[in-house]
């Protein structure tokens, strides 16, 4: 006899950064992590805070793939969060329905998540403004998922067009959000001061009156 699929499957290997790796990036302007990364990194354009005034975040990911309109992937992840974690959904870019709502986050939160980032959409704003945690989604529908599975935790997923896995680093702010690879946070962290001076520099340079930028002038 063939034995059924297991609806969810969970990562054996759950990797993170140092805690001193996520502190020196909290707080950093997306645009300069991009910066630091080579100029790309970003998640599409149209993942977007749903409360833009909760939008500032950095976190640890914890992939799941939930698949087009189910969530028990992402009910399953709750039970591996851990403080600091943001909850990363994957879900094909579904958009026919929410694969999160207010109750969902908020047991996310008390699980210790920093912030949910999901290329699906989600529902529930009201609720979502009270629950407080940052929520990055395509879109806000009122549709409602089912939860049946399959699905996994923990493994690589593709997120809005982008590889994320558990492990890498996700940062937020009103621009997007920025994946930093696990592999590659040091490098990052290596760069990030002299992009830190170059804008500093240039900043002041802009609020004295500078009209043209020196790559111009060369």
């Amino acid at each position: 006899m063939i034995e059924d699929a297991p609806k969810i499957r969970v990562g054996k290997e759950l990797r993170r950064p140092r805690p001193d790796q996520l502190a020196a990036l909290r707080g950093v302007p997306t645009g300069f992590v991009v910066d630091a990364l080579g100029g790309s990194g970003g998640l599409d354009y149209r993942i977007k805070p749903v409360v833009s005034e909760q939008a500032a975040f950095c976190g640890v990911a914890l992939t799941c793939d939930a698949g087009p309109a189910d969530n028990l992937a992402v009910f399953a992840a709750l039970r591996l969060l851990q403080p600091g974690d943001v909850l990363a959904a994957a879900t094909g870019g579904h958009a026919g329905c929410a694969v999160a709502g207010d109750l969902l986050l908020g047991m996310a939160r008390n699980s210790g998540a920093v912030a949910f980032v999901t290329d699906g959409c989600v529902r529930d704003i009201p609720g979502l403004r009270e629950v407080g945690l940052p929520c990055f989604a395509l879109g806000v529908t009122p549709n409602s998922p089912a939860r049946e599975g399959p699905g996994t935790v923990g493994f690589p997923v593709v997120l809005a067009g982008s590889a994320v896995a558990t492990g890498d680093i996700l940062a937020g702010d009103q621009d997007g959000v920025v994946v930093v690879p696990f592999e590659r946070i040091d490098e990052v962290l290596a760069r990030l001061e002299a992009v830190r001076a170059a804008e500093a520099a240039l900043d002041a340079k802009v609020r004295a009156g500078l009209r043209l930028p020196p790559f111009l002038e060369r």
